[in-house]
Parts: C-alpha cells; structure tokens; sequence
C-alpha cells in the first residue's frame, strides 16, 4: 500500500474511531436535537455565516465517513435554517460529503477488488461504462437503499467522478427537500422512521420509476424518428426475414420455425454459407488427408515400413467436395422448407425497414417481414498490395477449386487460416513460405502456444518470415516474386519466388449493396454492421448476427448470437436478452491444435486481474506418450488464492476436444477443485484436464496441515 492510501486510512480510521470513542453520535440524535432547537437558533440568529459553514463541514464530515446521523442533520438543517436555505445547505454538503466517501472507497479498495474479482465484474464495469449516471441516478431517487452504501459501490466501479457528483446532486434532491421540509416540523416527528410511510416510500418508488418510464419513452420517441418517411405495411408475409444461409442465418431460421414463426430465408449463392463450402468443412477435410500423409511418413517410428505415399491431389479435391456434399443435407432448402422455413434464392437488398427486395434470374420479388435478421456473414480481406491483383492469386474462398497442386504456395497472413492451410500444403508437398507481420504467428495466442506451432510448422517444411510484411508483388521473366521487408523498419528485405499465393490476412463482413445506407444502418470501424447489446440495428425491429456482427468470427459463434437475435426479434416487446460473451472458445486446427477459452496471460495483465498459472506438460500423459502425440501442455490461469478458473490454453492432440470441459466449467462457476474430483477414464488424452486441476491442488496444499499429520503419523507408528 503506497503512502497515499496509508495517509487517508490513517485518517479515515482515527476519525471514525474518535466518533465511537468519544460518543459524538449522541449529538446526532432527535432528542438531542429538540433539546437544542432553541440554542442553535439563537446562535444562528447572531452569528449567520459562522454557523451555516459549521453545519456544512460538520454534515460532509459525517456524510465523507459514512457516519450514522446524516437523516438527523438534514432534519436539522429545516429546524435551524427554514426550508429554501436548508435544501441549498444539505444539498450541495451531502453531495460533496458522498463524492468524498466515493474517493475514499475508490482509493482505498477499487484496485484490490477489480484485481480479485474482475473477471466477474466484467459486466457490471461495462454497465456502468454505459449507463452508469442512468443507475445512479434510479438509486438516488429510492430511499430504499441507504445512501453511504451507495458512495461506497460506486467508488469500486469504473463510474466518472464528475458524473457521480451532479447525477447525487440532481438524484438526491428529492429526498433532501422532503427531509428537510419535515425538519420544519421537528416537534411533530417522533422518529426518523416516521418519515418513511408507506405511501411516501411508495411515492419514491414510482419516483425511482420515472427514469425508466423515461428511457422507453425517449426509445419511442427515437424509435418514431428512425421510422419517419417510411410506411409500414398493414400486413407482412412474414414474422421473420433471415438474410443469409450461413450459420447464423440457419440457426435463426430453424428457432424461428421452431417457435411457429412464419420465417423467410434469402441466401444469394448455396445453402450453408461460407462454413460448408468454403471454411470450415472443407479446411478441416483437407487437414485430414494432410495428416494422413504426414502419418504415412511417420509410419517407420510405429513399427509399420513399406507404407505407400504418393499423394494425388485432385483426388484429396474430390474428397473434400464429397465431404461437402455429404454434410450439405444438413443445411439443404429441403430439410429446411421441411421445418417450415420459406427458402428464397437471390441478392437481397433493403428497401424499407420491413421490405426486401430479392434479385434473382427470374427477377424481382419483394417480401416483407415484421422483423429482419442480417447474417450475410463475410469474405476474405484482400489489401491493396502494390502488384498483389495481377499475381496467380488464391483465397479461403477460392482455394477449393483447386485441381493442380501448387508447387511453391506463398501464404500471407500467420493467424488460423494461414497457419492451417500451410501446415496443411507442406505435409502434402508443396514449398510453403508463410510471411507474416506480427512478431509471431498466432498473437492473439498464448506465446508458448504459437512457439509450438512455429517449430510444428517449420517441421513440416514451412519457411516462417514473421516480422515481416508484404511490401509489393512483381512478375519478371514470368516468375512471380514477393517483396517483403522487415515490418518494424522496412531495413531487411526478402524476395521469395512463388507460383500461387493464398491471401489469409483474415475476413472483412460482407455489407454492399444491400440498402444499408438508405436506412442509416452504421457500420462499426472494423466495417462490422454496428448493434447493441441485443443485437439490433440503428433500426429496431432491423437485427445482425455472425460475422456481419463479430466480434468474434466463429461458426459456433454465430450460432449463439442467432439464438438471442431470433428470441429478441420475435419476443423482443415482452423480453429481451444481452448476448453473452463471457465464456467463447476458439480452436486452430494445425497440429498440435491450439485451443482457448477465457483470458490469456497477457490479456490478464493488461486487465490488471491478479492471476496464478497451473501448468501441465503432456508429455508426461500416458496415451499421448502411446499415440506419439505427446507434445503440449494444459495451461490453466485462475483467481489468485483460488480454484475459479479464468483461462485456459491448451496445446496438443484434440485440443479443441479437451477443451469443452473447460468452457463447461466456466460456463457453470466449477472450479479446478471440481475438475479433480472427478473421474476420467484411462488412459485417455481428457486425464491432462484432470492432471492440471492436481497440478493446481498440489500448489495450493495446506503445508501447515500436512506438517502435522506427519507428526501425527509418526506418532502411530510408535
């Protein structure tokens, strides 16, 4: 604790203790107040200024400290000093007074409490960030909640101090003027509890209403301003219109079928958007057959020799459109007009905040829908590289119709995408070269997560420039050439030859031409469309979830976010839901796989959250050791001086896999304790969980204890 805080407790502490030791609440009492009514009237009659400054310093002390008799003060304040002068007096010195206790609470026990419990915080901060002269203000107009508790709390949240002022001036007004107008009458009151009847503590109960009365009234009024120049139709073809039939548009449309909607589905090209067709089914298929070559020259460490491995790549093509077509069912127009969903193919375009305008080759349609729902998801981001537009070049979209394999594959970008796909080309025989301008691949990872990627990568073949950027393409003689040069000052250059090149610097969401503008839906800085915390446009009843949204671009992501926007357009007038996005893992599927959930180290830093890392290494797991796949490690970060866990990464064979006991406990408040009280079959991969939650408990035994049952021990034995 700095000298600061140990000055201000110092004094905090003397004073309160004063106040007890000296039983100065005696003077802070109705009888004590009657009995002195007429002597402080006098004094006030002869020296005016000299005793409203005494009763002001004496009322902030008291408030500052949060001290029992700020009811009694304020009674006196009317007693002493009329109605006009007391509601001025006590007005501005109980707001002073609760601004002190507020600095008080927020110096002395914000950075200890955000520190501990912040993660859990995390949404209450975010609150406050928002809306928090809108609470404040609420409570400062219900009595019901004491006052000093109130300074208190809100000095550990992140609220301005010069918004906690004003909102307690204004809030606490109110109530100021009803204390102090009874104070005029100080013979009539009995006890302070008989100012809180129950229809004056009705009254401030509807008063404490009003701000909320207000907000949706002004929601209205905004609401009505949104909607101006447009008629709504008197009847609509649907309850829901879905844009897009990626993963977001699916999930929304089959919960609202489900829920006996009438649900409109548009999607511009094929059913199952770019998840199906072009990202994760077919990339997850061909790191399949990557990794059943790469198992095939590994086959002499098993015992296994002669093992054939010619690999012939259009038929590695064919099977990832097999796969497609297999999985496509699932997402198929028939399944889903099975449910009950109207399927539309074409371009869908707004025209009015509940009409669409569907293009197609047998032409223009136009539906309208109560509510609509975009989900037109994303596309590779492709950056103005000086030369990049006249190189042989592939994205994750065009990628897949791939039929010669590519002898030499640039890969710009060192994130999942990038990563996957190069291991992915290199184990099947191409010259992979990875440029990439961060330090190091996979930086929103753990760094020893993207440490074993690296050496994994370059392992298998693949040339690794990070620190690098991609400064211009060229073509001379007909050979295509990068020039890249060192990211931090362009000083090192490095020209590498190729014959195609994959651009995987990540996805940008898909918005054009779509009517957005018109309806002055905005976009966020990321060109994401921008919602709130229920998922709604500028446009109420116009919502957008997936990767039009973010923040995250997850296929499982999307799925979530569908959830809230189906149920907050459709029963949005009687409950509404905030997405939630506290407990979101991710996987890269190179291997080892690399799996996350919560916080990372560096992330906890940066928050300030007080952390310990458990860490187990599975090469020390007994299966991973048999399937030769004993590489990784299970890093677990947790509150400080408990199991509750607040991160894990996990590196290794079917991270991705081991990881959903984690997002399980998270998602449930379990702990590390909870994770090692229960059974796991042997010997599988799933025991690394369970050996980092043992990890964590032998770190956390009680060694005081153990010291004595060895005596205890000892002592049987005689």
């Amino acid at each position: 604790m700095n000298m600061r805080k140990l000055v201000v407790l110092a004094l905090v502490a003397g004073a309160v203790a004063a106040f007890f030791i000296f039983d100065l609440g005696q003077y802070l009492t109705l009888e004590y107040l009657r009995s002195s009514l007429d002597r402080f009237q006098s004094l006030y009659a002869e020296h005016r200024l000299l005793t409203l400054a005494g009763f002001f310093l004496i009322y902030v002390a008291v408030t500052g400290l949060s001290l029992p008799g700020a009811a009694i003060m304020t009674l006196a304040a009317g007693a002493f000093f009329g109605l006009a002068v007391g509601v001025v007096l006590v007005s501005f010195a109980s707001t002073l007074g609760a601004t002190i206790a507020f600095l008080v609470s927020r110096l002395l026990l914000k950075d200890a409490v955000q520190s501990r419990f912040g993660e859990r915080l995390k949404a209450i901060n975010e609150g406050v960030r928002k809306d928090g002269a809108f609470y404040l203000f609420t409570l400062r107009l219900v009595p019901i909640f004491p006052f000093f508790v109130i300074n208190l709390a809100m000095g550990l949240t992140p609220i301005r101090t010069w918004t906690f002022f004003w909102v307690s001036q204004v809030g606490m007004l109110a109530g100021t003027v009803v204390y102090v107008n009874a104070g005029t009458q100080v013979a009539m009151i009995e006890s302070p509890g008989d100012l809180l009847s129950p229809q004056l503590l009705g009254a401030f109960v509807l008063l404490g209403l009003f701000p909320w009365l207000a907000r949706a009234l002004l929601g209205r009024v905004q609401a009505l301003r949104v909607y101006r120049g447009w008629k709504k139709p008197a009847r609509f073809d649907a309850n829901i219109a879905v844009i897009g039939a990626g993963s977001a548009g699916l999930v929304t449309a089959y919960i609202a079928a489900a829920v006996k909607a009438k649900a409109i589905l548009i999607e511009r090209d094929r059913m199952g958007g770019d998840c199906l067709n072009t990202g994760c089914v077919p990339s997850k298929t061909l790191i399949r057959s990557a990794r059943v070559r790469h198992m095939q020259k590994q086959a002499p460490d098993f015992g296994v020799a002669g093992v054939p491995g010619e690999v012939d790549f259009p038929a590695v093509m064919a099977r990832v459109q097999s796969v497609i077509s297999k999985i496509e069912p699932h997402d198929s127009v028939e399944r889903y007009t099975g449910l009950g969903v109207d399927c539309r193919q074409g371009h869908a375009r707004l025209v009015s905040p509940w009409e669409i305008e569907i293009t197609n080759g047998q032409g223009v349609e136009r539906v309208r829908a109560r509510h609509i729902v975009i989900a037109s998801g994303g596309e590779p981001l492709v950056p103005p590289i000086p030369g990049l537009a006249e190189m042989e070049m592939l994205t994750s979209d065009s990628l897949w119709s791939l039929q010669t394999q590519p002898q030499r594959l640039l890969v710009l970008g060192g994130g999942p995408i990038g990563c996957e796909l190069a291991q992915s080309f290199a184990r099947l025989g191409s010259q992979v070269t990875l440029v990439e301008m961060a330090p190091r691949l996979l930086p929103r990872e753990d760094e020893e997560a993207s440490t074993h990627v690296a050496g994994a990568l370059e392992a298998d073949g693949v040339t690794l420039l990070t620190g690098f950027r991609a400064a211009r393409f060229e073509r001379i003689d007909g050979q295509q050439w990068l020039l890249a040069v060192s990211a931090e000052d362009g000083s090192d250059e490095q020209r590498v030859p190729f014959d195609q090149v994959l651009v995987a610097l990540g996805r940008r969401a898909r918005t054009e031409d779509m009517g957005l503008e018109a309806l002055g839906i905005e976009r966020t800085e990321r060109g994401t469309l921008a919602v709130d915390d229920y998922l709604r446009t500028r446009v109420p009843n116009i919502l957008a979830c997936g990767d039009v949204v973010g923040p995250y671009q997850f296929t499982h992501v999307a799925a979530h976010q569908a959830w809230y926007a189906a149920v907050n357009a459709l029963f949005g007038r009687l409950k509404r839901f905030r997405v939630d996005y506290r407990v979101i893992p991710w996987c890269t599927f190179t291997s080892p796989e690399v799996a996350r959930v919560g916080l990372s180290e560096a992330e906890a830093r940066e928050q300030g959250v007080a952390f310990e890392v458990t860490r187990y290494g599975i090469d020390d797991l007994d299966r991973a050791i048999a399937d030769g796949t004993d590489t990784g490690f299970v890093k677990v970060l947790t509150a400080a001086g408990s199991d509750r866990i607040l991160g894990v990464t996990i590196v290794g064979e079917h991270a991705g896999d081991l990881i959903a006991e984690y997002v399980l406990a998270m998602k449930h408040g379990l702990g590390l304790n909870k994770i090692l009280g229960t059974i796991h079959i042997y010997p599988t991969l799933a025991e690394a969980n369970k050996f980092a939650a043992g990890e964590w408990k032998k770190a956390h035994a009680p060694q005081r204890v153990l010291t004595w049952l060895a005596r205890y021990h000892r002592w049987q034995r005689g």
